[in-house]
């Protein structure tokens, strides 16, 4: 099969895109299947670092993780990191390139990654017997045609068969099926192959009729109907469309050990990154995660976490006009916990230079950690291990601001005050021992009978979510079809669907 692929599109953002290419992906390698993942563009603040020192998308590294590959900046050549509502910062090729404005990304920047994006997919193919690529947003958006380079671009100049996946809960998904043919050129819709619907609740058959009449009028079957799957916990691309506000991560639900729960509340700052970070407390029978704006909101938190953000000065600014950063100084008085990450742990120190990312220069912080942080030009890109709390702790670091720590206790590369924690480190949750010391930590200062479960682990909870995937594409899906499509590419004789593009 060396070379197959196949191009999961969406008919919109939030489709379910990112999650039904993890599944084929688990799906495929579970039959013995080398395969890959790749988007050549992905917009995120969700990123993650490989092994070399690229940063790519979340989504794309938890997508390696279902293909059982080492994750590479070849799956993800283009990263765009918004910074505000009309820049982002480009990452190539896992190294941050400049910033840019939309109008002047599509304006002709974006034409000029076309070949090196089109090369690592290419490379890709060439060592792995299939690559399953994800678009972005929906192929139908006629007015970035011309420059797309990750959803009928790559496919048009790769031959890659593409399956449209449709939300079926957001309702309406059969004209969304429709009008995403309907809206592409004769050769674009030479490589719509099928339909998949995804999020379905209740009986198929209801649906079946809505299926063959979208088959009498586009020519392409749906290749599946994916039930709604709850508690997956898989990561998310960002956290720009939707608000945050009151919602609750959850991977397991199970009772605590202990008497008690744990509440944690995540401030919902501003650009917030890396907000997967949490999802390892999430895990813990017992700990209850939820994102919150109001200072109100913090008063029966049993720790606060301030995460990343790609706006350090904006996400401070926030904390004080909103009163959070008022009620975090109450906290660290009385004792309470408090843990900054990345970003937030920026934020919870005395003082900022910037003239890279927000260019404001001189900002003072919160106060509540003896840190001051200068902003580096060069990105620090780090896959560092290291010990906290008398336990082995991974992660991985993703800033321009450099910390010059002036007291407190060690904690991973920064420092504790109290109930007061604050480290660059994404992802040192994810380390077992060192979560459940850190958990006792919590609930000691909080007054808590929480007791960490003794037997948790973050990465079998994630294999199992995964192989969750997995079992929703084996077990729902066409897989003789998709595997058709994988090696032999999109049949010859589907038929035009007018208008087509104007």
């Amino acid at each position: 099969m060396r070379g197959g692929g196949l191009l999961v599109a969406g008919t919109t953002s939030d489709a379910g895109k990112s999650v039904v290419t993890a599944g084929i992906c688990r799906w495929l390698v579970r039959q013995g299947v080398k395969v890959a993942p790749f988007k050549g563009q992905n917009m995120s603040l969700n990123s993650f670092v490989t092994r070399e020192g690229a940063e790519i998308g979340r989504a794309q590294a938890m997508q390696a993780q279902a293909a059982r590959v080492e994750p590479t900046a070849l799956m993800n050549p283009v990263l765009l990191k918004p910074g505000g509502d009309r820049s982002s910062q480009v990452v190539l090729m896992g190294k941050p390139v400049g910033e840019m404005s939309a109008r002047g990304y599509h304006g002709g920047r974006q034409q000029t990654l076309f070949e090196p994006v089109l090369a690592c997919l290419e490379e890709l193919r060439a060592t792995h017997d299939a690559v399953i690529c994800e678009g972005a947003g929906s192929p139908a958006e006629i007015n970035l045609r011309r420059t797309d380079i990750v959803n009928m671009g790559i496919a048009r100049a790769a031959r890659l068969p593409v399956v449209v996946v449709g939300d079926i809960d957001r309702g309406g998904v059969f004209a969304q099926f429709f009008g995403t043919t309907a809206l592409l050129a004769p050769e674009d819709q030479e490589l719509i192959a099928g339909y998949l619907v995804n999020k379905f609740r209740g009986d198929v058959t209801l649906l079946e009729p809505g299926l063959d009449m979208l088959h009498g009028l586009t020519g392409r079957r749906t290749l599946g109907v994916l039930p709604y799957a709850h508690g997956l916990g898989i990561d998310e691309e960002d956290g720009l469309r939707v608000s945050l506000r009151g919602t609750v991560r959850e991977s397991v639900v199970a009772p605590p050990v202990g008497a008690d729960v744990l509440r944690v509340a995540v401030c919902a700052v501003p650009l917030m990154s890396n907000f997967t970070d949490v999802d390892a407390l999430a895990a813990e029978p017992g700990v209850i995660v939820r994102f919150v704006d109001r200072p109100e909101e913090l008063a029966d938190a049993d720790l606060v976490v301030v995460p990343g953000t790609r706006g350090t000065v904006k996400a401070l600014a926030w904390l004080r006009e909103r009163g959070l950063a008022d009620a975090l100084a109450r906290r660290a008085a009385e004792g309470r916990p408090v843990l900054g990450v990345c970003g937030g742990f920026q934020a919870l120190g005395e003082h900022i230079e910037d003239e890279v990312e927000s260019k404001a220069g001189a900002v003072d912080g919160l106060g509540l950690l003896p840190v001051r942080v200068r902003f580096a030009r060069e990105k620090t890109l780090a896959r560092p291990v290291g010990e906290a709390l008398g336990e082995r702790v991974e992660g991985y670091e993703i800033h321009h601001g450099v910390a010059d720590v002036r007291g407190g206790e060690p904690f991973l590369d920064g420092c504790r005050v109290g109930a007061v924690w604050g480290t660059h480190w994404h992802g040192s949750l994810e380390s077992d021992g060192f979560r459940r010391a850190f958990l006792r930590e919590v609930a000691a200062a909080a007054g808590r009978a929480f007791v960490p479960a003794p037997d948790t682990s973050f990465g079998a909870l994630r294999e199992e979510q995964l192989d969750r995937l997995g079992d929703l594409i084996e077990e729902h899906a066409d897989t003789d079809a998709l595997l058709r499509l994988i090696e032999r590419g999109a049949p010859k004789d589907l038929p035009f669907v007018p208008p087509g593009a104007p």
